[in-house]
């Protein structure tokens, strides 16, 4: 018989901060990097990239209150939104951007 955990008051917080302010970077970042990548026309990628954030911040903060510990959201939510900003906002003077 398993005992359910319980949360703190720390780890609540912590989850509803990661929903908020991780889920809103993650969008933001899903944003910039399908506004770069998509195989689409550049006004068709903005729309598109536009509204496909409301579904990345939406599963960013399910994430928040289904994960296993606070501390795992907030590493994949910033690890997340780290490698999107990044391929997103590389120079096109490296060549990597299309």
């Amino acid at each position: 018989m398993s005992k359910a955990k319980t949360s703190t008051r720390w780890d609540l917080t912590a989850r509803v901060l990661a929903a908020i302010l991780g889920g809103y970077a993650a969008a933001y970042a899903a944003t910039a990097f399908l506004s770069v990548y998509l195989p689409l026309m550049r006004s068709d990628r903005v729309v598109f990239a536009s509204l496909a954030c409301f579904v990345v911040y939406t599963f960013a903060i399910i994430y928040a209150f289904a994960a296993r510990s606070a501390l795992r959201v907030w590493l994949v939510l910033a690890g997340a939104t780290a490698l999107m900003a990044l391929a997103a906002y590389l120079p096109s003077d490296f060549g990597v951007r299309p």
